[in-house]
């Protein structure tokens, strides 16, 4: 089979690998038919990240399930299932208490898409091994476009725990928004679907604003002057000053949530912090916990995903198309995509 992988600043190239076969009862083999570029995928291909190439790229897709193991109850080949960027095992004491990021089975950070925590390859991968099947799996609804959902292995499932359960506990919230990527524009869709009470979207980028705009929300090019007043902050930039305007923009005892990932050096403004008794997190996400409530909410029709695709292309494009640095494009094997999406 063919894997993508990250050979060098803004290239990609396909490269033989051994078929994945299973090696235990709770495994499966699935093949991706729709998979996405993480936001941070951008940030690897750019130079950012800490791990030298080459290494196989991708943990954002929706598959078919080609073989499963004899204990495997949960799905059967040809089912189409959204597969958690993480490694977890769903027994451990970790992943009993829904950090599944921190599965104890499994070397630290083991996941899809980059070396660390062991070899477990990438989704941009013609096939790929999934150690425990009814753990990490989770079936695509019927009638959701795996195109459109492409992105619930991480960024879409991801932006439904940024803001949702905040929003829940605080009904009619304001939220700001300050992004570069598709992670702050699903934000801006699922938190007007949830009923904040206002959202302000902060990129630089007029074509991510009228994305914005479409599901709702207030744009701005920069977060100057500071604006405070925000309940929920969401940074997904990477930038740390980014994140520091998004901490002195929040309210009393407000809530900022990180998603990006700070490769970059760059300090906080701790005293602001303290004296404004914010809460402030900084996590990779427990993804497989929260991805059946955001198909949920896919499926519900208040939301719009697929508004984020900015484009589909064909599986054999991806050394090309993934450097091309697009917003949120989809790759996709339209022989194994159902009639629907394709």
């Amino acid at each position: 089979m063919r894997e993508l992988t990250y050979t060098g600043r803004w290239a990609a190239a396909w490269r033989q690998a051994p078929d994945p076969v299973l090696d235990s009862d709770l495994g499966a083999i699935v093949a991706p038919v729709a998979a996405t570029s993480c936001d941070v995928d951008s940030a690897i291909l750019a130079g950012h990240g800490f791990l030298d190439p080459p290494f196989p790229l991708g943990h954002e897709c929706v598959a078919r399930v080609v073989d499963v193991g004899d204990a495997v109850t949960g799905v059967v080949p040809g089912d189409l299932v959204v597969v958690p960027w993480s490694i977890s095992c769903g027994t451990c004491d970790p992943c009993r208490s829904g950090l599944t990021a921190h599965c104890a089975s499994v070397p630290h950070m083991a996941m899809y898409g980059a070396p660390i925590g062991g070899a477990w390859g990438g989704l941009f991968s013609d096939l790929v091994r999934v150690p425990w099947a009814d753990a990490m799996l989770v079936p695509l609804p019927a009638g959701l476009d795996p195109v459109a959902m492409a992105a619930a292995s991480d960024n879409w499932s991801l932006s439904w725990r940024l803001v949702a359960p905040h929003l829940k506990a605080r009904p009619g919230a304001r939220v700001l928004v300050v992004a570069r990527g598709s992670i702050g524009l699903y934000v801006c869709d699922i938190a007007r679907a949830l009923g904040a009470g206002d959202v302000l979207y902060v990129d630089p980028d007029p074509g991510h604003r009228a994305i914005a705009e479409s599901f709702g929300a207030r744009t701005v090019e920069a977060l100057e002057p500071i604006r405070h007043g925000f309940d929920i902050a969401v940074e997904a930039t990477g930038r740390v000053d980014q994140l520091e305007s998004a901490l002195k923009s929040l309210a009393p005892e407000g809530i900022c949530e990180s998603a990006g990932n700070h490769f970059r050096p760059g300090g906080l403004p701790l005293l602001d912090m303290y004296l404004t008794g914010v809460t402030l997190r900084i996590a990779r996400d427990n993804v497989r916990g929260h991805i059946p409530h955001a198909l949920e909410l896919a499926a519900s029709g208040t939301v719009a995903p697929g508004r984020v695709v900015s484009h589909v292309l064909d599986w054999e494009d991806l050394p090309q198309g993934l450097v091309a640095r697009h917003l949120k494009p989809v790759f996709v094997r339209r022989d194994l995509l159902p009639d629907r999406a394709s």
